[in-house]
């Protein structure tokens, strides 16, 4: 009995050190992980496939690391492309209809299966991966398409050939005036590369913005600077929308010709001039009842006007009138009323007349 609890103590004393052993790993090897994403983010995105040549109709297995985790990506293969110097007209020369989308995972990797077909142009080929949300990479990778047609690449204009390398993306913030309808700034910023054999100096490139189906207003922009055969610049161009724009806009830039752009730009509602509205929409009706009011107080008869210039010409009489007292009433003399005689007010009691006798002699001359 000793001996099967001593070996069960034992048992249960090395699964906690085991255990212990686990947990202090554990946060190493996440660590080391994340360095390692963290590498393969650091230097670029890569794609492998699983066969560099194959005939239509076959599949091959495309698969890349070091792209931004949930990012969709587009496979295609292309003609007259080249690894690092990109796709000579763009989508123009790739088998669109075969093409595939793939997601990136947590671990910024992806792997996805596609057919192989053959484009529309001539080969030297390439698998294209593009970014379409979130990372917009572009990474070309040489493939053979057994049985296409191979051609050497056009030959450069005097204009040279200008390809997009590296992500496209729009720099910039909205101020305050545009939270009040003021013309929204922004600068389209992307890398291209000098596919040709002459330099290019001073490009001009069309910028131009749309709004759901209305088509692009293109206006031309020139960029100060040489591109060098070979060499690569980056371009930063101003855009600017209308006052008080918003919603969900398309940014593209154009150069001889062909659309090398198309970024979207999402642009929020001006909510000042909203406010702007709904405090004019009260405050002008509660400012033209004020007005209506005094006016209907002056005009109607009675109102407030009359009433003031009769308190005022009875304020005006009160200070020029003056004053008059009334005399306090003097109190009777006391009388008999035994004795008392009626005597007119200018008369005396000494000097009233005496009463006419009842017979007086009536003279009319001698008889």
């Amino acid at each position: 009995m000793r001996t099967s609890g001593t070996g069960r103590r034992a048992g249960a004393f090395a699964g906690a050190v085991l255990a212990a052993l686990l947990l202090a790993l554990l946060p190493t090897v996440a660590q080391a992980q994340a360095q390692a994403q963290a590498q393969a983010r650091a230097s670029g995105p890569t794609v492998a496939l699983s066969q560099t040549e194959g005939g239509k109709g076959g599949e091959i297995t495309v698969s890349g690391a070091g792209w931004k985790p949930g990012a969709l990506l587009m496979l295609l293969i292309c003609g007259q492309g080249e690894p690092g110097k990109g796709v000579v007209g763009g989508t123009n020369s790739c088998a669109n209809t075969e093409g595939r989308a793939a997601t990136v995972d947590a671990k910024g990797a992806f792997s996805q299966k596609m057919p192989v077909a053959e484009p529309p142009k001539p080969c030297p080929c390439v698998v294209h991966v593009a970014g379409v949300t979130g990372q917009q990479d572009v990474v070309d990778v040489a493939f053979t398409v057994a049985g296409h047609p191979t051609a050497p690449l056009p030959e450069a204009t005097g204009t040279g050939r200008l390809a997009v390398l590296a992500a496209v993306r729009l720099e910039g913030s909205s101020g305050v005036l545009v939270w009040f309808g003021a013309p929204a700034r922004r600068e389209v910023v992307f890398t291209v590369g000098n596919l040709g054999q002459t330099a290019v100096k001073d490009p001009v490139f069309q910028v131009g913005t749309s709004h759901g189906v209305f088509s692009p207003q293109y206006e031309e922009r020139q960029w100060r600077g040489t591109i060098q055969p070979g060499k690569k610049a980056q371009i930063k161009l101003p855009v600017e929308l209308s006052a008080g724009a918003h919603g969900d806009y398309e940014v593209s830039v154009k150069y001889a010709g062909k659309v090398l752009v198309d970024q979207p730009w999402g642009v929020g509602r001006p909510w000042g001039v909203t406010l702007f509205w709904l405090l004019l929409a009260v405050v002008v009706p509660a400012a033209l009842f004020r007005i209506g009011m005094a006016v209907v107080d002056r005009v109607r008869p009675g109102g407030a006007a009359g009433a003031r210039s009769g308190h005022r010409g009875l304020r005006r009489t009160l200070v020029r009138t003056p004053l008059v007292r009334t005399p306090e009433p003097r109190p009777a003399p006391e009388r008999d009323e035994a004795t008392a005689t009626t005597v007119l007010p200018w008369f005396t009691p000494d000097s009233a007349p005496s009463a006419p006798s009842e017979i007086s002699p009536t003279t009319k001359g001698h008889q």
